[in-house]
């Protein structure tokens, strides 16, 4: 199997089947959920559980320490990011697959033992992932295509909302996929992943740089490049409740995904691919700012979302102005 060029990296041998790696920044309800649904229906596989807490302030280490003491807690004193505390995670793990799992996810059922049993059949797989629902048990989409300019401009434009079942006019999110087969994707949303540990190991951990947002995205590149497939496989589920950590700052999470974005692309795209992307994300946070402006002056009061889509946009083409959008501050 050709593994491509990228950059291998040294982990400790494995002992047992499945590390489950969870960070968690000031989700403590969720997280208890989502150990609560890991410890209470042990799969077949031997597993272990390792919980990285980026400073939390919520009392969620000590509720980990109270009521899971069979999880392995990694307290850091300050937030690091979801990608270097997924990484302190995954040096620290033993397991064949590494299952990195979003602390507002919940397993159903035999979730893992089902993903390990596909990596087992399936050798050549470095990354798979289940079918996600939200909390109404509805379809999450987490299947993607890699971003390209075409399919983030009819993402900005309406495109793809207008012609919601298009190929040709879908943005990265797959609508026009049922996720109801298995399937061969570009790229798998991070909020669920079991990862084989030798595809870690030829494609590398997550990048650091990206503190939050895309790491998921620029990983599947890596593993595809690296010679190892990325598969959707409907059978196990799971429950995906979404902003756990992100809701407690829109503002700020809402930028940080936007300079993963300009990060990613100044990665794998070059200067004239960051500019063509920083171009389509700037006339798009204009649109959304000047449409939450025309709402507030047409309606007799503004809204909670008028306000926050205002202070999103702003922040966001502020951002891209004052600091290049992907540059670290």
């Amino acid at each position: 199997m050709n593994r491509g060029k990228q950059q291998q990296i040294a982990l400790p041998p494995a002992r047992l089947d499945i590390s489950v790696v969870i960070v968690s920044w000031n989700a403590k309800s969720y997280l208890e959920e989502c150990l609560t649904a890991l410890t209470e229906s042990p799969g077949r596989h031997t597993t272990e559980i390792i919980v990285v807490d980026n400073a939390s302030s919520d009392g969620s280490p000590e509720m980990v320490e109270a009521n899971f003491p069979q999880a392995r807690l990694i307290k850091s004193e300050q937030n690091l990011g979801f990608a270097t505390a997924n990484n302190m995670g995954i040096r620290e793990s033993s397991g064949r697959y590494v299952s990195l799992i979003n602390s507002d996810a919940k397993v159903l059922g035999n979730c893992l033992d089902l993903l390990a049993d596909y990596l087992d059949k399936h050798p050549d797989v470095g990354n798979v992932g289940p079918k996600v629902l939200n909390r109404d048990m509805t379809l999450q989409g987490t299947c993607r295509r890699f971003p390209t300019l075409w399919n983030n401009f009819c993402q900005a434009s309406g495109l793809a909302r207008i012609f919601g079942k298009s190929r040709f006019f879908a943005n990265e999110h797959m609508t026009f996929f049922p996720h109801d087969r298995e399937m061969d994707v570009d790229v798998l949303v991070g909020c669920f992943w079991m990862v084989r540990r030798a595809a870690l190991e030829d494609a590398g951990l997550l990048d650091e740089d990206f503190f939050m947002y895309a790491e998921d995205v620029d990983w599947c590149k890596r593993c595809w490049d690296s010679g190892w497939r990325v598969v959707f496989y409907p059978e196990p589920q799971a429950i995906h409740y979404r902003g756990g950590s992100s809701a407690n700052d829109p503002v700020r999470f809402a930028v940080e995904q936007q300079r993963a974005v300009m990060h990613y692309w100044a990665k794998h795209h070059g200067p004239l691919g960051r500019f063509g992307i920083g171009t389509i994300l700037f006339f798009r946070s204009l649109f959304r700012y000047l449409w939450g402006i025309t709402s507030r002056v047409f309606r007799s009061s503004a809204t909670a979302d008028d306000d926050k889509r205002v202070r999103v946009s702003s922040a966001c083409m502020h951002a891209l102005v004052s600091s290049g959008g992907g540059k670290k501050e």
